[in-house]
């Protein structure tokens, strides 16, 4: 239980203010938001259960100490990405916008290939390093999609008056915590 809600608060986290919260509204002016949430559960799903495979491996293979080590680097490199920030191109918009053709299927795609290589699949193979794969692996994905839930409820709901900094620096800032709790626990 506790590898399911450290992964669904640190995947949460890490999703605001990314660019697939941009995405999920995005589709969201286009389709109906339950077949953006339903395209993004799907994608999500299989991409997390590839990152908790990958950090299975990785975890069962390398010294609790220098998982730690690495975990808590990682987190701090996720906060500087995340101050950095994240935005949709206009290519990426133009595309959610005028896709027509099974929306479901478009909505899926998008974000399974937007979502590879991506911080929060970075932070669940890093999660999954350290925590039970199942756990992880549904923790990060109802993280996710709660993040891009909310993002599509606030975006109709606020339209264009989001604090993208204030929650860029909040997810930033939590990102730093995880780090350095990280740290900390592996040095003592």
């Amino acid at each position: 239980m506790e590898a399911f809600w450290i992964s669904l608060v640190a995947i949460f986290v890490a999703e605001l203010g990314d660019k697939s919260q941009l995405m999920a509204m995005t589709f969201a002016t286009r389709f109906k938001a339950w077949i953006v949430i339903l395209g993004i559960t799907v994608a999500t799903t299989v991409v997390h259960l590839l990152s908790v495979a990958v950090g299975g491996l990785v975890g069962d293979v390398l010294p609790t100490t220098a998982i730690s080590v690495v975990a808590g680097l990682a987190f701090l490199g996720f906060a500087l990405w995340t101050l950095r920030g994240d935005e949709l191109t206009e290519e990426e918009s133009k595309k959610a916008q005028r896709t027509t053709r099974n929306a479901l299927i478009a909505v899926t795609v998008a974000f399974f290939l937007s979502e590879l290589g991506d911080k929060t699949m970075l932070a669940t193979i890093t999660l999954a390093t350290r925590y039970d794969w199942v756990g992880t692996w549904i923790g990060s994905t109802v993280g996710m999609v709660a993040a891009d839930a909310l993002a599509i409820l606030v975006g109709r709901l606020l339209g264009k008056h989001l604090p993208e900094k204030v929650i860029r620096y909040g997810a930033a800032a939590a990102f730093a915590v995880f780090g350095v709790v990280l740290l900390v626990e592996a040095l003592l």
